[in-house]
């Protein structure tokens, strides 16, 4: 049988890719045509994106792959966005939501919007980051730009924009902002305009799976654009009772439900109602993730001590257990920087042991992601009385099997490891259910569970991680 070929642009906080994915009827079949860093800008004292390098290397990757290519489809990483003037031509480089400008923004929005307003307007967790509050930072500080932008754009549409020409917004990318309202499907314009922010600048709302134009003749399909939306997307489940962990750089925990769950007890969870494929609302929690990782890492190159992240791993193998345990979400550590020792400084606060070692810096990182990944599936779990028999960890994180082993310890269920392509494959399966290719996702997903590797993990050793776990919520600060 005929393969069709379609090209997913991947775009991740660490790293960008072209992906070509090829369907033959009965399997998915992937490449990497060409994968580049994603390096962030630091420019009198702002933290931005190098969109303009990110366009460069998706048109190299495109161009890479040559004339076989049925359709284009981008995501990214969430909340960020782009500013166009009245002539379609970006005004600045787009600043990264690690900035320092939200700092403080929660009281400054919340002294004009609640904040239970807010959530029950959006559905949306408290997260600095989003991008309400980097918006209500530039009504703050009398931002020139907003006086002259016609357009707002997500990060993966304007993209879409300069390979389409159309200039859109696709949910998935738009509900991560916390300006959505998912009652009346549309941007919170209430919010918005009492904040003193120009609506007028905000573009249609789409669908995933629409196709918005061509580039060199290729159609453009919108997938779901927020990477974590294309990655659910994958999750190769043929049963309801399952949680998915989309694992990177972030640690995305959550539920796939129909309508999203907005009342006291999930404003209470301050856990997050984010936009999925064909109806879906994926009910989750942002856990810091891998950046605790990748920051001691970077910390360590720094000070000439180069490590694989196999090595780091292998190090916090052979360390003694749950000697140290951090909150991977506490505020500290959402900064770019030196993480060991924010780590040892969390640990000191805490009366915990410091960490010395490498290996144990380590181990307290894994654990901890461990612990909070079933501190969050707890609270999923009793919001929705939804049984969940099986936890999916998909995505660049589910190669790592001591943390695998450590997600099935701590959380006492099953874990399906695979595929680590799941944000490429979600993304062209958008595109072929639009192609015609496949008939939607249910199809996709049994294609999935019976032609994609994965690896199961079963829990052990519950009794000791039972009591880690214990010891670990009293370092949980209250996040309601």
């Amino acid at each position: 049988m005929h393969t069709k070929n379609v090209l997913a642009v991947d775009l991740g906080a660490e790293s960008g890719r072209v992906v070509r994915v090829g369907f033959d009827g009965s399997q998915f079949s992937l490449e990497e045509i060409h994968r580049f860093p994603n390096t962030p800008v630091q420019a009198r004292g702002t933290l931005h994106w190098d969109v303009l390098r990110l366009w460069h290397e998706i048109t190299t990757g495109i161009q890479a792959a040559g004339s076989d290519t049925a359709g284009i489809g981008v995501d990214t990483w969430g909340v960020d966005f782009a500013l166009l003037d009245r002539n379609g031509n970006l005004l600045s480089n787009p600043v990264h939501y690690r900035d320092s400008r939200t700092d403080g923004m929660f009281d400054w929005v919340f002294e004009r919007v609640p904040r239970r307003t807010v959530f029950e307007r959006t559905g949306i967790q408290f997260m600095v980051i989003n991008s309400l509050y980097q918006l209500a930072s530039m009504v703050k500080n009398n931002s020139p730009l907003l006086d002259i932008t016609e357009t707002l754009l997500p990060i993966p549409d304007l993209f879409n924009y300069w390979l389409s020409g159309t200039k859109s917004a696709e949910f998935s990318h738009v509900s991560t902002f916390q300006c959505y309202n998912p009652h009346s499907g549309n941007w919170d314009y209430d919010t918005l305009q009492a904040l003193g922010l120009p609506t007028d600048i905000l573009p249609t709302i789409i669908q995933p799976g629409t196709r918005i134009g061509d580039y060199q003749a290729i159609p453009v399909i919108a997938p779901a654009t927020h990477d974590t939306g294309c990655a659910v997307a994958a999750v190769p489940t043929t049963t309801a009772n399952y949680a998915y962990l989309s694992s990177g750089t972030w640690s995305l925990i959550g539920l796939e439900v129909q309508q999203p769950v907005i009342n006291d007890d999930s404003y209470a969870a301050n856990v997050t109602n984010e936009g999925g494929v064909y109806g879906t609302f994926r009910l989750l929690k942002n856990v810091m993730g891998l950046w605790l990782a990748q920051q001691c890492r970077a910390t360590w190159q720094q000070q000439g001590q180069q490590y694989t992240y196999d090595q780091l791993t292998q190090a916090a193998a052979a360390a003694d257990p749950f000697v140290s345990l951090v909150d991977p979400d506490h505020a500290s550590f959402l900064a770019p920087g030196d993480m060991p020792t924010r780590i040892a400084e969390f640990c000191a606060r805490t009366n915990q042991p410091q960490p010395q070692s490498t290996g144990q810096f380590m181990r307290c990182v894994y654990e901890s992601l461990a612990l909070k990944y079933r501190y969050a599936l707890d609270r999923l779990v009793r919001l929705t009385g939804q049984p969940v028999e099986h936890l999916h960890i998909i995505g660049g994180g589910s190669q790592n099997k001591l943390l695998n082993q450590m997600a099935a310890d701590a959380t006492g269920r099953v874990v399906i490891a695979g595929p680590v392509e799941a944000t490429a494959l979600g993304n062209a399966i958008v595109q072929f259910i639009t192609l015609g290719e496949l008939q939607d996702i249910a199809q996709a997903r049994e294609i999935l569970s019976q032609t994609m590797g994965t690896e199961t993990y079963t829990p052990r050793q519950t009794a000791e991680w039972e009591d880690a776990y214990q010891r670990f919520t009293t370092y949980v600060e209250d996040e309601s």
